[in-house]
């Protein structure tokens, strides 16, 4: 979503060359005029395109890394990398997610790693983002600290601003794919310690083919506990949107983000905020109820505060309160 923005906005009157995932064609519409190379997910095709871009920069060339990582190659232009991915900072354990990602983000985590000299400069979408990339970078022992600019952009939802009537077909949802950091076991396990109390909100979910573990998790519960939760599937932006204007509230339990657009786009759109207090949350949003990431306890109070069923404190007694009710039961002391 974010390239789509930053491409429809290119000024057409400057040159342009793109290098982009073969994935990506029928996602994306290139200005006019722009060069366009094609890579394959293979090895093969990577070194290839790495290979090509080493030998058509110049030196008064902007470099844009929009894939998080540094070039594999030296390059002689101004070379930015965008830090979006707060995994590959090494601060996210791997543990729970699939072997074939760990390994992934490993090989990765060891090019951003190696190669960073070679970055100019690095823009982030966030402080907190900033924070975390200037303590990775000087973790490696590095006296010079890189130039970390924070550059949020974002492409206004259309008719945001314009009242209009939402329907509340959902009480709750989460837009997020299920990888491990996007929490939805804590969630799952929330939406059981609600049903104990005869609480059924309903939930929608956005998780993809890649997550059939977890959903076939979310199934066994709904069949097991009867829980209300429904995944729609991986959806477009535009359904997205329409998603939005059909739910009570966000929920957004997720662990660690570098920007976290689906905040954005909910306060855009008016649509109240449940999410963890943490800092990448309160650099885009300001939730209307926030709760500990790591406990489903936590979870599953923020909900029934926006339900209206807060659960009371507890009700303190004196000392002497305390004598009179041990010594009532017959318990000697």
């Amino acid at each position: 979503m974010l390239l789509r923005a930053l491409l429809a906005a290119w000024n057409d009157t400057l040159p342009l060359a793109v290098f982009l995932d073969s994935r990506a064609r029928k996602l994306l519409e290139l200005p006019m005029g722009t060069k366009v190379f094609w890579v394959n997910a293979s090895v093969s095709s990577r070194l290839k395109a790495e290979f090509r871009l080493r030998k058509m920069v110049r030196a008064r060339d902007t470099l844009l890394c929009f894939h998080n990582l540094p070039p594999l190659l030296p390059s002689v232009a101004r070379v930015v990398v965008f830090q979006q991915n707060r995994i590959l900072l090494g601060n996210n354990s791997l543990f729970q997610f699939a072997w074939k990602a760990r390994l992934r983000i490993t090989c990765e985590r060891f090019i951003n790693h190696m190669f960073r000299h070679r970055v100019s400069e690095y823009i982030v979408q966030t402080p907190t983002m900033q924070r975390d990339l200037l303590q990775w970078y000087s973790a490696a022992g590095r006296s010079r600290a890189p130039t970390v600019n924070v550059l949020p952009f974002f492409d206004t939802i259309a008719g945001a601003n314009v009242p209009g009537e939402f329907s509340h077909e959902w009480d709750f949802i989460y837009v997020a794919d299920g990888e491990a950091h996007k929490n939805h076991r804590v969630l799952l396990e929330a939406w059981r310690l609600l049903a104990q109390e005869g609480l059924y909100p309903s939930l929608a979910l956005t998780l993809t083919s890649r997550d059939d573990p977890l959903k076939l998790e979310v199934e066994a519960a709904r069949a097991k506990v009867g829980l209300n939760i429904f995944n729609l599937g991986k959806l477009h932006r535009e359904r997205v949107i329409e998603l939005y204007k059909r739910t009570r509230a966000m929920i957004f339990p997720s662990t660690s983000e570098s920007f976290g657009l689906p905040l954005i786009e909910a306060t855009q759109l008016g649509v109240p905020i449940l999410a963890p207090e943490l800092d990448y949350v309160r650099d885009v949003c300001s939730p209307m109820h926030t709760f500990d990431p790591s406990s489903a306890i936590s979870v599953a109070r923020a909900v029934k505060r926006f339900l209206g069923c807060p659960e009371p404190v507890l009700s303190l007694r004196a000392p002497e309160e305390f004598w009179c009710e041990l010594l009532q039961q017959n318990i000697s002391v």
